[in-house]
């Protein structure tokens, strides 16, 4: 007797569902771009998106009159305007990797992210384009590449976790990479004529094959590790994957999802300390006080000295929203005391004494902040730095 066991789906089937569930990403960026390009980092395929911008582009082919070439905007997406976009990301909001492990890290994810949006962008261009006139095709043109921005400001925020506005002037800058690639398109085309040599193309993929293999595999990694936080979250029992899970939709800037998942963390272990003092963090941000009160008690009944004592800091902060001065002071004294050399607390005790009208000490504070922000290590310091502008304007 034999006994069969679980029957493995066949690669085609896989490879079926792979490429309806790539689809049905892109079709959600019409109507979801926020939450598309989230599921975008996590389950895209760069094979699909790639393919996808060439076959928008093969489309656009006939109405455009080859005025391009079919590989030509895949080319600009992927030697231009990505890089282009993650150099400007490293400059505006500065993190602590260097320069070639942010590539390394976000390039193809950001490149995925970016040819999804293209593709989106001008699918229903290439749709219509057979059928407008040229006059209007030129304004659906332009509507369709103002549309690509938009869906690069929920690209730029996801890949990157920057805050609204960085990721605006990530966007609006964007096109700075794209105006130094037309002016050297005349050479560039040139080399690429003279580098399409089979020798050339040989030797090319043998020395890159290992960096785009690697590029390739930190992308999977970063999936099979969402993948792996689900199949944790599926347990009732685990708080931590849950919080695990609120930190990635936290850094993603989609707050109501990382608020779900914190509050299923404390539900399952009310310990997870952690998980309080961010549902804290965010709801002091949304000016809910109250919930905001609860969760740092929670916090400070649990470690008062938790993530290096920040949670005096935050509960100060909150005093000072909700016009708590006393409070506030007594708070943040217990901070600087503990961090004397912090100027976000430094900064919020300015303001706390401020609005209790000790204007001498207040700008002691000011200057302890700016003088603190010019100390900061370099990986703090663009950090630091708003906190110095804010204190420079009350000085």
């Amino acid at each position: 007797m034999f006994i069969r066991g679980p029957t493995l789906p066949c690669p085609n089937a896989l490879l079926f569902f792979s490429l309806i569930d790539n689809l049905k990403l892109l079709l959600r960026l019409f109507v979801q771009p926020a939450a598309a390009m989230s599921d975008i980092l996590d389950r895209g395929s760069l094979l699909f998106s790639v393919c996808a911008v060439i076959a928008v582009s093969f489309a656009l082919q006939g109405p455009l009159g080859h005025v391009f070439s079919f590989y030509t905007p895949l080319l600009i997406l992927a030697a231009v305007y990505s890089p282009g976009t993650l150099l400007l990301s490293k400059i505006l909001d500065r993190k602590s990797a260097g320069a070639a492990a942010a590539f390394q890290r976000d390039y193809a994810p950001l490149l995925t992210c970016t040819a999804m949006a293209w593709s989106a962008a001008n699918l229903p261009l290439a749709a219509a384009a057979r059928i407008v006139p040229v006059s209007i095709f030129i304004y659906a043109a332009a509507v369709a590449y103002v549309y690509f921005l938009v869906l690069m400001f929920f690209a730029v925020r996801t890949v990157f976790g920057t805050e609204n506005v960085t990721a605006f002037t990530i966007v609006c800058l964007s096109w700075l990479p794209l105006l130094a690639a037309f002016w050297l398109w005349g050479p560039f085309q040139y080399l690429l004529g003279w580098l399409a040599s089979p020798f050339i193309l040989l030797y090319g993929f043998y020395y890159f094959r290992t960096a785009g293999t690697e590029l390739g595999a930190g992308f999977r990694n970063r999936q099979n590790f969402r993948r792996s936080l689900d199949a944790a979250a599926v347990n009732p029992h685990d708080g931590e994957a849950q919080y695990q899970l609120g930190l990635l939709y936290e850094q993603r800037r989609q707050t109501s999802q990382a608020i779900q998942r914190f509050e299923a963390a404390v539900a399952i272990d009310p310990t997870l300390t952690d998980a309080h003092f961010q549902l804290g963090c965010i709801a002091r941000r949304q000016g809910r006080f109250k919930d905001a009160l609860a969760h740092f008690q929670s916090v400070l009944d649990q470690d008062e000295k938790h993530h290096q004592s920040e949670i005096l800091r935050e509960l100060g902060a909150l005093y000072l929203a909700a016009r708590q001065f006393e409070d506030a002071r007594g708070e943040l004294a217990r901070y600087i005391e503990r961090r004397p050399y912090d100027p976000e607390g430094l900064y919020y005790m300015g303001e706390c004494l401020k609005a209790l009208g000790q204007t001498a000490q207040a700008r002691e504070m000011y200057q302890r902040a700016i003088e603190a922000a010019r100390a900061a290590p370099p990986y703090l310091r663009r950090g630091a730095a708003r906190w110095s502008r804010l204190a420079q304007s009350q000085l």
